[in-house]
């Protein structure tokens, strides 16, 4: 397993947005910046350079100096407070980055052994340089040479960076998307409730307002739900499904106890559904 820290910047006027805390921008239910702390939840340190807020994790919280300085101020703030060798470096506006891109990011910097980083592209080919994994002292390199160059990280745009940086990419179509305006907002909102993944959007937020971790089986628990409506009567469904999940935890929980108590439920389910089936007298 990699070890890595990850930067979060959670700064900036977000003046598109008419000066609102886009951070705390609720997607699919879930405050922007959280949907982006679940996608790097691995992290042995995660710090988030921004204005202090509630979140869904525990995270060490750091400004650029002065505050408003830009990306790239921001980004060495953050790394003074970083010890791993790896780091991810993520802006906090990032509704459908999801653990499984950060994932693959990290992946390829192990494979790509001469690369400083590799940054996330979009679907026009785009490279995205706050959707990366960099090795975390060729950062610290490359922002000690700009500053010395100009005097000061303040205000110098991004791409200075990542000019002078061996980078390897990883393309998806849809983890770089970001959240810059009210239309990008609604766009994104629409997409979590129109896309296949919905139900997945669901469980992921309920987890995370819930504070568990738990690999969920939709698909055994959607089956038991229709059991159990068909079977028995549709207001059976959420019980029985409730009564799985109780059940499962006084068991010790995790995935087994879970799946475990999908079987019962089930098959008792059939039982009911068999007996209803069948004349009397028959055995």
């Amino acid at each position: 397993m990699t070890v890595y820290d990850a930067v979060v910047l959670a700064g900036g006027a977000a003046r598109r947005l008419g000066g609102a805390d886009k951070p705390g921008v609720r997607v699919g239910g879930r405050a922007l910046l959280d949907r982006v702390l679940g996608a790097c939840g691995g992290a042995g340190r995660t710090v988030v350079v921004g204005p202090r807020r509630p979140t869904v994790r525990l995270v060490t919280w750091c400004r650029e100096e002065p505050a408003g300085g830009g990306p790239l101020a921001a980004l060495d703030a953050g790394l003074r407070r970083v010890r791993a060798e790896r780091v991810l470096v993520l802006s906090a506006d990032l509704p459908f980055l999801d653990a499984r891109t950060t994932t693959d990011l990290l992946a390829e910097l192990e494979t790509a052994a001469a690369a400083d980083g590799v940054v996330l592209t979009d679907p026009g080919g785009r490279e995205q340089p706050l959707v990366a994994a960099y090795r975390t002292e060729s950062l610290r390199r490359e922002l000690g040479l700009l500053a010395a160059e100009h005097g000061t990280l303040t205000g110098l745009p991004v791409r200075l960076l990542t000019t002078e940086l061996s980078l390897a990419r990883v393309h998806h179509p849809t983890a770089s998307f970001d959240c810059d305006t009210w239309e990008d907002i609604g766009t994104a909102r629409a997409r979590i409730r129109d896309d296949g993944s919905v139900l997945d959007e669901w469980i992921s937020a309920a987890k995370a307002e819930l504070g568990i971790e738990l690999d969920v089986d939709t698909a055994g628990l959607l089956d038991l739900a229709r059991d159990a409506a068909h079977g028995v009567a549709r207001p059976a469904a959420p019980l029985t499904t409730f009564l799985v999940g109780y059940v499962a935890a006084q068991r010790g929980g995790g995935p087994e106890a879970v799946a475990q108590a999908i079987r019962e439920a089930g098959a008792l389910a059939a039982r009911w559904a068999e007996e209803g089936r069948k004349p009397d007298g028959a055995s």
